[in-house]
């Protein structure tokens, strides 16, 4: 019994012993790892600790460049500012301008047609004003021959009213002449029949008949009278017909009266009422 508990207990120890010795090997097992994994773990965190601060100084650098890059924009930021305030007043401008050329664009199309349209009334003007220089050009000619064949008609005109006003003149105081001695010779022998019918002492009878005889010569006589004074009529009525004609023959040519040079002259009759018909129409007065 002794002996079992001896093995026992000797079994018991180098088992304990045995325990105790894969405990301190496990332990500094553990102990080499733990301070493995420190060392690692050191040396990851020195390694994170200087990459940190590396970027750490970095980020500095690049802070100061960015505050010096700040500091720039801000100045350029104020030259803008200022650039936009000076070129507000232009860019107003130029917006109302560009506002004023989208109108003008906007009535392009609008003025293109009208000008197109302006262009075709051109065109059909011109030749419209070709015809109308051909057709000034055909009456510059004829009116050229009628003012040829005009001053012919004048002279023409001017030479047979002078001769008319002569021949018409001459014989107007042949005539008139003429009748004045009539006259003049009537009232002779009227006074003288008078002194022979109170000096003489004829019977009634013979009175009788010499009273007809010397009423069928006045009758004779006043007949001649009339008929001279028609004949004056008609010539007065003639020549102022052919005034009348020749007149209107000058305004309708366009000639005032006053380029004639002188002025016609009508031949009223005392004792005759002169119509407006032909010539050869004038009554015999009674």
């Amino acid at each position: 019994m002794q002996v079992l508990r001896d093995e026992l207990d000797l079994r018991r120890k180098t088992e304990i012993h045995e325990v105790e010795e894969r405990k301190n090997s496990q332990i500094s097992e553990l102990m080499r790892n733990h301070e493995k994994a420190f060392s690692d773990i050191k040396n990851y965190y020195n390694d994170i600790t200087l990459k940190n601060l590396a970027l750490i100084s970095l980020l500095k650098e690049q802070m100061e460049e960015m505050k010096k890059r700040e500091n720039h924009l801000e100045k350029e930021k104020a030259d803008v500012l200022l650039q936009n305030k000076q070129l507000k007043e232009p860019l107003q401008q130029a917006q109302e301008q560009v506002s004023e050329l989208q109108k003008k664009l906007a009535h392009y199309d609008k003025d293109k047609e009208a000008l197109t349209n302006t262009k075709a009334r051109l065109k059909v003007t011109q030749k419209e004003l070709k015809d109308l220089q051909w057709e000034h050009e055909v009456l510059e000619q004829r009116f050229s021959k009628v003012q040829v064949e005009r001053d012919e008609l004048y002279q023409k005109f001017t030479k047979a009213i002078n001769e008319v006003q002569q021949k018409t003149g001459f014989k107007n105081l042949l005539l008139e002449r003429k009748l004045k001695g009539l006259l003049s010779v009537l009232e002779k022998k009227e006074v003288e029949l008078s002194e022979v019918f109170a000096a003489s002492s004829l019977d009634p009878g013979a009175l009788s008949l010499v009273s007809h005889k010397l009423e069928d010569v006045l009758n004779s006589k006043n007949t001649t009278i009339k008929d001279l004074q028609l004949q004056l009529a008609r010539v007065c009525k003639a020549h102022n017909d052919m005034l009348q004609t020749f007149e209107a023959k000058l305004t309708a040519f366009g000639i005032p009266l006053d380029n004639l040079g002188f002025k016609p002259l009508a031949s009223p009759v005392l004792g005759q009422a002169l119509g407006q018909g032909p010539a050869g129409l004038v009554a015999v007065p009674t």
